[in-house]
């Protein structure tokens, strides 16, 4: 539990703070942090003990990460079905990040440049980071004590409610809004997410498939986001 408010806590405030500035560099330095805690306090065996390893099933790399990507289409879907181009929309507020994007520069090859970066950075920081705490060693922390399908309600549960922090609790109009519907839905489909990546986990018995569906989720937040909503 320690670990979650340890990392939940700060990442919150700083997500919020980031929301409102526009300023996200320090939300990449969490994300980092993240990625470096398992290399800085697990043993060589205690790394090996949260996945970290080469994945026995490399085929199902390839399909953690269409499940990423499939995953990410239905939340987009059901935010545009439900609630358009409003605020409302999960993907709409999360957009509020591409806004130091110049508009005149999202046309042809300016819009893909943009985009492969932003993806590329997405791809990485994130996945990462969020997989080697939450899948990893969060997860790990309940195992013993839960078993391996319940602790991944606990871990997926610490994933889906900090992700408040990024849509639900809104700055719009300079002022802070809570979102009661959406953001419940948010958080279940944030739930489900993170319970499908620790299912690619589990299927490639390795970190490395919770990683790449990660990468593939965000790699579809990135497309949706450049050319569905901005």
């Amino acid at each position: 539990m320690s670990l979650i408010l340890l990392f939940s806590i700060p990442r919150f405030i700083i997500v919020l703070n980031a929301n409102q500035t526009g300023n996200y560099k320090l939300t990449s330095i969490i994300f980092i942090l993240m990625w470096l805690t398992p290399f800085i306090f697990l043993t060589k065996s205690g790394r090996n003990s949260i996945g970290i390893h080469k994945p026995k099933n490399h085929q199902s790399l390839f399909f953690s990460f269409i499940l990423g990507v499939l995953a990410c289409s239905i939340v987009f879907l059901i935010g545009k079905f439900l609630y358009q181009n409003t605020i409302e929309n999960w993907f709409v507020y999360i957009s509020n990040s591409y806004k130091s994007i110049p508009v005149n520069e999202l046309k042809g090859e300016g819009e893909t440049i943009y985009f492969i970066l932003f993806a590329l950075i997405g791809m990485t920081f994130s996945p990462i980071g969020e997989e080697l705490l939450y899948r990893g060693m969060i997860h790990e922390c309940f195992v013993k004590l839960l078993g391996n399908n319940k602790a991944s309600f606990v871990d997926s549960l610490a994933f889906s409610v900090v992700h408040l922090a990024h849509f639900g609790i809104i700055y719009s109009n300079n002022s802070w809004k809570f979102l009661l519907i959406p953001s419940l839905l948010w958080i279940i489909l944030m739930f489900f997410t993170s319970r499908l990546f620790f299912y690619c986990k589990i299927k490639s018995q390795s970190i490395y498939g919770a990683i790449i569906s990660h990468t593939g989720f965000n790699f579809a937040i990135t497309y949706f986001i450049f050319y569905y909503v901005l």
